[in-house]
């Protein structure tokens, strides 16, 4: 057997070694709700427009006293949520001054390092980051833990430094968890949810509320989307089209050659 080969081996049988003893020693690892089989589809539908208007309310109300969506103007939500500037104004607009301003926040960076542990993101790309189905899950999977600061924790987020905003709607639930062994290592893996306390709205419109709210999120993730659809399915169409003339004069010309 040649040097390399056996230099080959070697190297692969250290980096086996190397993987059985970082496996060895980790601790438990906390499964995710997306380990735990537990994630759902959002099934949002940035085309209906009064889900969006819902969901624009939605996040005034609940999300913007922390979070901000910067890359979105207030008059663009007019347009393209079928709205008047008047009814943006009336509804939409606590902080801002004029409808050609920012969807931007008050509260300082600093200050919400202070309070939080850490300043809250911004919004307006998260559903392109992370995905609307993320997100959904999120907004549904917090669960008592005396044990956090805020005294909820998240599946979709372990240690997640967000207080539970929504829970007057949802209510205060448990969160069941079973260890399970896998290579020697134990891991907690998610089960089920248990309520704790119900809330305003019933476990369906709760959902519906987050849905509505989700659509908002992935409508001023990328507020061209519909039109750029549109538009790409009239593109294919016209290369199709012009494909078929294109051969036909190929042909045409060719045919004399042959």
């Amino acid at each position: 057997m040649s040097s390399h080969i056996l230099r080959q081996r070697l190297r692969s049988g250290l980096i086996a070694l190397a993987g059985v003893l970082a496996v060895a020693g980790s601790p438990p690892v906390s499964a995710s709700g997306a380990e735990a089989g537990f994630q759902q589809y959002a099934n949002n539908d940035v085309a209906n427009v009064a889900s969006l208007q819902r969901g624009a309310r939605n996040f005034v109300n609940y999300c913007q006293g922390c979070h901000s969506a910067k890359y979105v103007r207030y008059n663009q939500l007019a347009r393209d949520l079928g709205m008047t500037e008047e009814q943006v104004i009336g509804n939409l607009m606590f902080s801002a001054a004029r409808p050609t301003e920012t969807m931007d926040i008050a509260m300082r960076p600093a200050d919400a390092e202070r309070w939080f542990g850490i300043a809250p993101p911004d919004l307006s790309l998260l559903a392109r980051s992370k995905g609307p189905d993320y997100i959904y899950n999120f907004l549904r999977s917090f669960y008592v833990d005396p044990a956090r600061p805020t005294g909820v924790n998240n599946i979709m987020l372990p240690n997640t430094a967000m207080p539970h905003v929504l829970w007057e709607l949802q209510g205060m639930q448990a969160g069941k968890f079973e260890e399970e062994k896998h290579d020697g290592v134990t891991h907690l893996v998610f089960r089920e949810f248990t309520e704790v306390s119900p809330g305003k709205l019933k476990p369906e419109a709760y959902d519906e509320f987050v849905r509505d709210t989700v659509n908002f999120l992935d409508y001023i993730a990328e507020p061209m989307k519909l039109k750029r659809q549109s538009l790409g399915i009239l593109v294919i169409g016209f290369l199709l089209v012009f494909g078929v003339f294109a051969y036909l004069l190929k042909q045409e010309i060719w045919k004399d050659v042959r």
